[in-house]
């Protein structure tokens, strides 16, 4: 098993990513594996990276480039084995009939790879509740998934149901927390009603330590993704806290 970070958030403090080197000594220092993307805008981008990956002794678990064919290209060279499933359009404007349609054909570019394409639940997109979320599962037996615990509890969906189903197609997990911050308004407008945050930090019951405990149950040795979209401090500090929680559980 691999701890990564899902470094979206960290992004989002710093206002970029400057300096990748940089930032992966900075997670390395606190006990982490790896990133989940290496983000590259060409081949030699992409050679440079993951040496740079393998100097430090890190990892990271997918890639992400300039386009959708050049992503499939590198994910497969450098030897991972999912990517993101991005099927063109991925906001809740497309018809559902026709997003499963390209996700079937997107699957399938994948596999021509041999690669998996797994898909990222998230509020504010196509598959965004547990009755999306299932019907996709459904629709595209040959997808996986890129499971968002705090997403999914923040749809109302039943995270832990969701692992047992689908435990065999589980690609990885994002792990975090939320914190309602005002219930009165709709997922709708979810960045208003809720933030995320460090695992123990949130407010609303992400089941987060029985969705770690079932995992190691069942044999999960795949990456464990800590994400924290939203930081009120030093981000370190809440990845520090968040690897130390998932620690004493799977390890």
């Amino acid at each position: 098993m691999k701890f990564g970070v899902a470094d979206y958030g960290m992004t989002v403090w710093d206002g970029g990513n400057y300096d990748f080197l940089a930032r992966l000594e900075e997670l390395k220092s606190i006990g982490y594996d790896g990133i989940e993307r290496l983000e590259c805008i060409d081949a030699a981008d992409a050679m440079y990276k993951a040496a740079g990956f393998r100097r430090l002794n890190m990892d990271f678990a997918t890639c992400r480039s300039s386009s959708v064919e050049t992503t499939l290209s590198f994910t497969a060279a450098l030897g991972k084995e999912y990517i993101w499933h991005t099927p063109g359009d991925m906001t809740r404007n497309v018809d559902m009939d026709v997003f499963l349609r390209r996700s079937r054909c997107f699957v399938d570019a994948a596999a021509r790879f041999g690669l998996k394409s797994a898909l990222h639940n998230h509020l504010g997109v196509r598959i965004e509740s547990q009755e999306e979320l299932d019907r996709f599962m459904t629709e595209c037996p040959g997808a996986q998934l890129l499971l968002d615990i705090g997403h999914l509890h923040g749809a109302g969906g039943d995270v832990i149901g969701t692992v047992e189903k689908y435990f065999d197609r589980i690609a990885a997990v994002h792990f975090k927390d939320v914190f309602i911050k005002d219930d009165s308004i709709g997922i709708d407008r979810w960045p208003e009603r809720l933030r995320f945050c460090e695992l123990g930090g949130g407010n609303c019951g992400v089941p987060w330590e029985e969705t770690a405990g079932l995992l190691k149950k069942l044999g999960y040795n795949k990456w464990v993704l800590v994400e924290h979209d939203t930081h009120l401090r030093e981000p370190l500090e809440d990845l520090k806290i968040s690897l130390e929680a998932l620690k004493t559980i799977f390890c």
